[in-house]
């Protein structure tokens, strides 16, 4: 491995970071950090490992080892890593429906409860 420089945070790891695996291996380039900084959560990184397209791989935040200011360590060998997902859409999202919102017809348990406690059924 290359020198890596000082330990860092996610939210200095920039786009061509070299990514290594936790037997050494080079595993390709960062092409994206994936987290909230306002929140500072951090859920992991998109790895290029080709410089053809298509290439990018998920690598979830628990896999990620250690952060530096020139590369990142897998906590995963060369052979876990070549396991690694293609990155996907968040489906984690949150929809209100006209629906929702009516009054009267069938309300959820949760409504019912709801109203019990604010006097309201």
């Amino acid at each position: 491995m290359n020198d890596l420089g000082e330990p860092s945070s996610y939210l200095a790891l920039k786009k061509g970071a070299t990514v290594y695996s936790s037997d050494g291996s080079e595993l390709g380039k960062v092409e994206r950090v994936l987290a909230d900084p306002d929140s500072d959560v951090f859920d992991g990184i998109v790895l290029d490992t080709s410089v053809l397209p298509g290439g990018h791989r998920f690598v979830d935040a628990p896999e990620v080892g250690e952060i530096y200011e020139r590369g990142v360590v897998l906590k995963i060998d060369a052979a876990e890593a070549e396991g690694l997902p293609e990155p996907s859409a968040n489906p984690g999202s949150l929809a209100v429906q006209p629906g929702d919102l009516a009054e009267g017809g069938s309300r959820s348990p949760l409504r019912r409860l709801w109203d019990r406690i604010s006097g309201r059924g």
